[in-house]
């Protein structure tokens, strides 16, 4: 047990060195008027007994995810967990979002600048703390109250557990904007019943709180009046026993129903059409479905594929259906790869559009490369799933001393 501890205690030591260190390079990434407070700011920090509450502080921005948050919550987790007084760990956003995911406009304005290294410092930080939070040594309690998409459903998913309310509003909408549901989707949304990850990862669909619970990806719902007596029973707790945090959820906790409109209700359809090996078999099992019934929701599936990146839905497809397969690490690991593909623009420029229709410009009609799925090769797929270069480092994650799961 000794030299366990011994082991860990290096390892915190180092991750903790190593966030430093990636917090001083996202520094140039930001703009010249944010000070050294306001970057601290970016993760507040409440605590008493043996609670230690990290509360995500950029509610103009949905508390979207960049460099500096994600070393922050890496060196603070490292702490914490190392820290003997500390029992658990709470993760919770400011406003009306927990978190929309990564800063996708300040990584569009990289890229446009040729500051790719920067670019890519951000992904290799954000994944980092994603795998320390699911090989994370104490209970964790992500509050989801709010917008949780992208990034913000990464780093909350994989730990102990997530608590939606009656205003959590999750999706991984990646393929809208040209690009792959990340940060551990692959993992997660693989896990899912049925092929409900396929649906979730290539529409973009929205779960309700409700929805959350009902299909694994939250572990307790309340209605949204209750939040802050949650938040009070927690901050009282004096614990590091994940049982005792989790009376204490299930105390608050409701029963939940999702809408007649859930997708959670066309199970069998969703099986039926996103079970295929193919984009263009589903979308073809899609418009079968839509003119045999005139199903409204199988209209507006078949619309959101439509919209997609033809590019993304064949990358996202693959990548879910490996993640089924591959542990968390793998699947990070696996992403990073994809992302830095995704971001080169040496295979296609469809993130760069993706975000610049919807984002930057909101035109909201981004001009796809290829423009159809006809026109994806299977080559154009696996470049994104192709180790990178020699000069290219892959993701490195401390799988020796952190143990992933499956």
């Amino acid at each position: 047990m000794q030299a366990e501890m011994q082991i860990l205690k290096r390892l915190v030591t180092r991750c903790y060195r190593r966030s430093l260190i990636q917090s001083d390079r996202s520094l140039s990434s930001l703009p010249i008027n944010y000070s050294a407070e306001d970057l601290q700011n970016q993760v507040l920090i409440e605590g008493k007994g043996s609670c230690r509450t990290a509360i995500l502080n950029r509610p103009s921005s949905l508390n979207a995810l960049n460099t500096n948050i994600g070393a922050r919550l890496h060196e603070l987790y490292a702490s914490w967990e190392d820290d003997p007084n500390v029992g658990f760990v709470v993760m919770k956003g400011s406003g009306r979002a927990f978190c929309a995911g990564g800063d996708i406009v300040s990584l569009y304005h990289l890229i446009n600048e040729g500051r790719m290294e920067e670019s890519k410092d951000f992904f290799r930080t954000l994944y980092s703390f994603i795998y320390h939070l699911g090989t994370y040594l104490k209970p964790h309690v992500a509050i989801l109250h709010g917008i949780t998409m992208g990034g913000g459903a990464g780093i909350s998913i994989p730990g102990t557990f997530r608590f939606a309310t009656g205003r959590t509003v999750f999706a991984t909408p990646e393929t809208q904007i040209g690009f792959h549901p990340d940060a551990g989707a692959s993992f997660y949304l693989s896990r899912l019943p049925g092929h409900l990850g396929e649906y979730l990862g290539l529409t973009g669909g929205k779960l309700s709180g409700a929805e959350m619970i009902s299909c694994g990806l939250a572990t307790h719902y309340s209605h949204t009046d209750k939040l802050s007596l949650i938040e009070k029973e927690l901050g009282d707790l004096v614990t590091d026993d994940p049982s005792v945090i989790e009376s204490s959820l299930e105390k608050y906790s409701d029963v939940a129903y999702p809408e007649k409109t859930s997708a959670l209700y066309r199970i069998e359809v969703v099986d039926k059409c996103f079970g295929h090996d193919t984009v263009e078999e589903i979308v073809d099992s899609l418009e079968s479905e839509a003119s045999a019934t005139d199903d409204a929701w199988c209209n507006s599936t078949l619309k959101r594929l439509k919209e997609a990146s033809p590019l993304s839905l064949k990358v996202s497809l693959r990548s879910i259906r490996e993640g089924r397969f591959q542990t968390l690490d793998q699947c990070l690991v696996r992403e990073y790869r994809m992302s830095l593909q995704g971001i080169s623009k040496q295979i296609s420029s469809d993130f760069h559009e993706g975000v610049r229709a919807r984002v930057v410009d909101k035109d909201f009609a981004p001009k796809w490369e290829p423009p159809s799925l006809d026109k994806v090769s299977d080559d154009m797929v696996d470049q994104y799933f192709a180790p990178l270069s020699a000069s290219e480092p892959d993701l490195y994650l401390p799988t020796k001393q952190r143990e992933a799961f499956n």
